[in-house]
């Protein structure tokens, strides 16, 4: 049972000087520095529920110096968000804190308490949001769609600095020009879904920093976002942190972004901090279990050294392949599974008075390549470009508007289309091509056990639904996905996150296809629970001769998984390459981009990149610019790519590119 709290300061000696037992410890240059701006001592945060009390913070500790970047790091469910809303006051019914301090130190020199504040009164109001700020981690269900982006940071103005309507509405328009919104005065008067997700990132900034505060609580605040914008989100909290001197607590399960930001860095496991260090140091000297088995599971991009030195895995034959087998000098390539020849999907969007005005989207157009026995084949690029689209086509999910998908899975006939086969024919596809979704919790029935779950698919492979399925054969698919056979009777609700992913693999290889397309398949998934899956889609593949359409917004992912790599903006393929070239020498300047926003979770290398920057974000896909689609955010753009849309033509090396200058651009690939 939690103890009263009142609002006080703390009188006499400062508490922000005393030493913390059990605290873990970092420099002595931290140490001996002035008391730290916040400071959490010994915070346990608990929620009552029917099954028993959930203990969601369990004695934590955490120093935050002003003017510093601490980074809080840790899976999901290690309580990082309940510690940082306890701060403020804003945790869930029935959360509570049970016990424990959170000093900080206010601008007038007095130390308070906010553990022992009413999470309505009047004090911690004006500590939210003006003494102290926080960026959520979804934007989109932050912002209220009912109110403006102007007039809800107008309020946010109004409420921290007493000024006027006119003069909040002039403080409003000017907080997004100071996030980098372009033409603020009209996305002021935007509603949050009329902006894009980078865009409604950087109004949830503007409303955090409307109050100016010292400290700003950033939680998972580019988790949602794609890596071009991550970069750019970054970027902008480093300059204003550096501009307004001010302290940010950024909170995230992503190492490569900590070795970006981070000055000092906690980790936290199961609701306690079990070690705190600066940043260099924790990357270089790990002292906790914990800590070192996140560093070994997170994936890094590999520098051009160290990824010479590797052999490229599927390097015979995938890594010598490219669009077209035919021209291929040497052994001979094997026969591809799947050929994709200009394929192109697009929807009819309405628009205006009754849907009068309606234009074309393009999700895919004019798409080629293969498929090949026993390789994983990367397909990365931004959320809009046509990735899911795409994957959907493939498994006519989607039926395409034009174009081809040949495939030499099943008994069809040679190179059966599959783009115009009536419906009632691709059932045998459709075993051979599986599935694996990117949301694990969205993607199983939560009204199905896992018996019924894997014996879908093999009824229907027999064409006879009502007949029953060997146990013994479920029993063999949970054993290869690594889970047990007491887990039949489960449903999906009494499993972890990877679990699910587990099962959803084991659903889609249940009919022994040649061929799964996974899409964003670990996205959703911690990084030791990534790691794992990644490990267990390797495994499965090197036992069943699997080939992959690895779908992903992760570059450091598809270098580790992927024998090849094929890059997608606006429904185009720009470039195609074996993994190792494009890493090392990407021929196209979308690539160059997301290679350079990919943060590495090492922050000696991450800091001594060459960074380059993108204007902008990915275009409205119905309004595509004229020529090479790139060309509005590209830096080497001349007159003939609002002219020419460039051709994926082939190069040297197996490789191919879409850009009028491939040949003639030097451009960075990872650590050069």
């Amino acid at each position: 049972m939690s103890t009263p709290h009142h609002e006080s300061t703390s009188p006499g000696v400062n508490p922000m000087t005393e030493p913390l037992q059990g605290h873990p410890a970092t420099t002595a240059t931290t140490a001996l520095a002035e008391p730290a701006l916040l400071q959490v001592n010994g915070l346990t945060v608990e929620f009552p529920t029917d099954e028993g009390l959930v203990t969601a913070v369990r004695g934590a500790n955490l120093d935050i110096a002003a003017g510093e970047i601490h980074a809080l790091v840790g899976e999901s469910g290690s309580g990082k968000s309940q510690t940082a809303r306890a701060a403020l006051g804003l945790l869930d019914p029935p959360g509570r804190i049970a016990s424990g301090q959170v000093l900080f130190s206010q601008s007038d020199g007095q130390i308070l308490d906010l553990a022992d504040l009413k999470a309505r009164g009047r004090r911690m109001r004006h500590i939210r949001g003006g003494e102290i700020g926080m960026i959520f981690q979804e934007p989109a269900r932050s912002l209220s769609p009912m109110h403006t982006v102007g007039a809800q940071i107008a309020e946010a103005m109004r409420l921290h600095r007493g000024l006027d309507k006119k003069a909040a509405w002039d403080a409003a328009v000017e907080a997004l020009r100071d996030v980098r919104i372009p033409r603020p005065e009209l996305r002021a008067k935007a509603y949050p879904f009329e902006l894009s997700g980078g865009m409604r990132q950087r109004a949830m900034i503007a409303i955090a920093l409307a109050g100016e505060p010292r400290l700003l609580i950033a939680d998972e605040p580019t988790t949602a976002l794609d890596v071009t914008t991550q970069a750019q989100i970054l970027g902008l909290l480093r300059d204003i942190q550096a501009e307004r001197e001010m302290a940010i607590l950024f909170i995230t399960h992503d190492l490569g972004v900590v070795a970006e930001m981070a000055d000092q860095v906690s980790v936290m496991r199961r609701g306690e901090v079990v070690e705190s260090q600066p940043v260099f140091d924790l990357f270089a000297r790990p002292q906790h279990a914990y800590t070192r088995m996140l560093l070994e599971a997170t994936p890094a991009l590999r520098s051009t050294t160290a990824r010479a030195s590797t052999p490229e895995v599927g390097s015979t034959p995938s890594s010598t392949l490219a669009h077209s087998s035919a021209d291929q000098e040497g052994p001979a390539a094997p026969e591809p599974l799947i050929q994709v020849r200009d394929l192109t999907r697009s929807f009819t969007l309405k628009s205006g008075l009754l849907g009068m005005k309606r234009n074309q989207l393009h999700a895919v157009d004019g798409v080629s390549f293969d498929i090949f026995p026993g390789e994983t084949l990367g397909l990365v690029g931004e959320s809009g470009c046509g990735k899911s689209t795409l994957a959907k086509s493939l498994l006519r999910v989607e039926k395409p508007n034009s174009g081809q998908i040949l495939e030499n899975l099943t008994d069809a006939g040679e190179k059966a289309d599959v783009a115009t086969a009536p419906e009632r024919m691709l059932g045998d596809y459709r075993q051979q091509m599986r599935m694996v979704f990117q949301d694990p919790f969205a993607s199983l029935n939560p009204r199905m056990t896992v018996h019924d779950i894997l014996s879908e698919p093999l009824r229907y492979q027999r064409g006879a639904v009502s007949q029953k399925v060997d146990r013994r054969q479920l029993v063999e698919l949970l054993e290869l996905v690594g889970l047990e056979p007491e887990h039949l009777e489960r449903y999906p609700h009494a499993f972890s996150g990877g679990q699910r992913q587990r099962i959803g693999i084991a659903r889609a290889i249940a009919t022994d296809p040649q061929v799964l397309v996974a899409d964003e398949a670990v996205s959703a998934l911690d990084v030791s629970v990534r790691a794992q899956i990644l490990d267990l889609l390797a495994r499965l593949q090197e036992q069943r001769g699997l080939s992959y359409l690895f779908i992903s917004h992760d570059l450091s992912t598809v270098e580790h998984l992927a024998d090849r790599v094929a890059v997608m903006y606006l429904g185009r393929l720009v470039e195609t390459a074996p993994t190792a070239a494009l890493f090392s020498r990407p021929r196209h300047p979308y690539t160059e981009t997301l290679l350079s926003a990919v943060p590495i979770p090492d922050p000696v290398r991450q800091r001594a990149r060459a960074k380059v920057e993108i204007s902008g974000e990915l275009p409205d896909p119905a309004q595509r610019p004229s020529g090479c689609p790139f060309r509005n955010r590209c830096r080497f753009a001349q007159d003939i790519c609002a002219e020419k849309t460039p051709e994926l033509r082939s190069l040297d090396g197996g490789r191919q590119a879409a850009c009028h200058f491939a040949e003639e651009l030097e451009l960075a690939g990872v650590a050069r």
